[in-house]
């Protein structure tokens, strides 16, 4: 038996052809869902804006922009600023390759360390400012102090020793990355770009009863290519941390 219908349930002779025609039509394109904001997608645009435009550009308006979301859609997923320069630090300590300590490469081992710690932060013009402003939280970053610590006890040094000079070491990496981003480009007070050259010739005119130490070692005060005070100023802290060799004494 037919079951009844009411004129509403029959549709009009226009719209069941159109059913029909759809059957054979492309189906329209379906508009793309928006990606999810989350704390990694936050972290690469920040991480982003900061490489193009240097830490200074870095607001969380700016980079929600970048996202195309609001700035409170960030905050669902990064509590404040502080939160999100510990975030990024801890990104880049995360792309440090860390070695098993080794007490007869452990001068070399915690160089590349700091190196390679060095490399990420120059990067990111300005990032480490973030690293002096704030105490790590995250356990990207964690890993590579215990990794030097471990290094450092293992070559002998003790835990307190090593614990202090792997916090001035952090701070050296940080404070050199900021000062590089600099000495390219110093200007004296006419715009004029300074190289060393000018700067010897102006500590060497200084009055020598005055400035004797400067002037006599002018040349030397301003030595240094490349990362090679980098090298010399960590090779100078970590240098004395570990016993000397046993001497073999006389019976």
């Amino acid at each position: 038996m037919t079951p009844k219908s009411t004129s509403r349930d029959i549709l009009s002779r226009d719209r069941w052809a159109a059913q029909i025609a759809a059957l054979d039509s492309p189906a329209a394109p379906s508009r793309p869902r928006k990606e999810p904001i989350t704390a990694a997608r936050i972290v690469d645009a920040a991480l982003e804006l900061v490489g193009a435009e240097g830490y200074d550009a870095l607001t969380m308006r700016r980079v929600a922009a970048a996202l195309g979301a609001s700035p409170g859609a960030l905050y669902v997923h990064v509590r404040d600023k502080a939160e999100l320069d510990d975030l990024m630090i801890g990104e880049l300590c995360s792309k440090v390759t860390l070695p098993v300590p080794d007490p007869a490469r452990w001068k070399m081992q915690t160089l590349d360390v700091c190196r390679q710690l060095r490399d990420q932060y120059l990067q990111y013009p300005g990032i480490s400012r973030a690293v002096l402003a704030t105490a790590p939280n995250s356990l990207d970053t964690l890993r590579i102090n215990e990794t030097l610590l471990a290094i450092l006890l293992a070559a002998g040094a003790s835990p307190r020793s090593a614990a202090w000079a792997t916090d001035a070491a952090f701070l050296y990496i940080a404070a050199y990355s900021l000062v590089s981003l600099r000495r390219p480009s110093e200007e004296d007070p006419d715009g004029r770009v300074v190289n060393r050259a000018e700067v010897i010739e102006r500590l060497k005119m200084l009055p020598p009863d005055r400035f004797p130490i400067t002037v006599a070692h002018a040349e030397e005060l301003t030595s240094g290519n490349g990362h090679e005070r980098f090298d010399s100023t960590l090779g100078l802290l970590f240098g004395g941390l570990t016993p000397p060799p046993e001497s073999h004494h006389e019976h």
